[in-house]
């Protein structure tokens, strides 16, 4: 059975894209069409763009603003997130980071540096900020591109194949893709293969020990922090273990496994194989 596989630069990152097909065409079409889902969370999700729905929404606190389906998906996903952990998971953190220079200002009112889930107020086709809070999606969107690319590549005919979006990476059909995680020295750490199913990664310096090459952050206070190293869930979709791995590099060691295992993903701890 063909294999075709492309990498572009999409998500603020590289994403490589890998379809089995019964034919070389039918594999070229899934890639094309796995490619296309992920460029459209990209343009509807970006913080960085100034017409995203994203941006529009966060621009516009105490309005309806009209939002594409798949952009309510999401927001519905995080809110859901944010409530089911306690605000563990955080998208309304968007105005601390404008304030700190990590994301732009488009504009709009002065905004809270956080809010609640309770902020973000959903209905059929629209939804609406009860306060001007700024939405970040960062830290689930990418995750939902890579499941939405593959149901593209499924809807299609695609017998098998992965995306990999920086790290998000989700497996499906009867493949075996060996995995490993870089550490923060830089070594590869096997962590077994990966078959029908999501692996996530995020990474946790310690305060002060921040790599400038990696400029992503997790926001929390020093003490919330767990120890640094990189933070693996495994789940059955994409977006969330990209979720999870927030949750767990939050939560303190004593409830970390439990509180990933109970929210539906499965932790592999720094340093560890699986």
């Amino acid at each position: 059975m063909p294999e075709v596989r492309r990498m572009r630069p999409l998500l603020g990152t590289y994403v490589e894209v890998a379809a089995h097909a019964d034919s070389l065409a039918d594999a070229e079409r899934g890639l094309r069409l796995a490619f296309e889902a992920i460029d459209e969370v990209q343009g509807h999700m970006s913080f960085h763009a100034p017409a995203s729905d994203l941006t529009r929404l966060n621009c516009s606190p105490e309005r309806d603003v009209v939002l594409h389906p798949l952009t309510l998906r999401v927001l519905r996903l995080a809110r859901a997130a944010m409530r089911a952990t306690g605000g563990a998971f955080d998208c309304t953190i968007g105005g601390m980071l404008v304030r700190d220079g990590a994301l732009p200002d488009h504009g709009g009112p002065a905004p809270l540096p956080r809010g609640t889930h309770a902020d973000i107020v959903l209905g059929p086709g629209r939804a609406r900020l009860r306060r001007p809070v700024r939405l970040t999606l960062d830290g689930i969107a990418k995750g939902f591109a890579v499941d939405h690319a593959i149901r593209r590549m499924r809807g299609c005919g695609v017998a098998g194949g992965w995306v990999n979006a920086g790290g998000d990476l989700r497996v499906f059909g009867d493949l075996a893709l060996p995995v490993h995680r870089r550490e923060l020295d830089g070594k590869l750490q096997p962590l077994g293969a990966l078959r029908d199913a999501a692996i996530a990664s995020t990474r946790v310096s310690a305060p002060g020990a921040e790599d400038a090459s990696f400029p992503a952050r997790i926001v929390a206070p020093p003490a919330q922090l767990a120890q640094s190293g990189v933070w693996t869930v495994l789940a059955r979709t994409a977006w969330r273990a990209d979720a999870l791995t927030k949750v767990a590099a939050t939560a303190t060691a004593g409830e970390r496994h439990e509180r990933v295992r109970r929210l539906g993903g499965s932790l592999i701890e720094p340093g560890s194989g699986a």
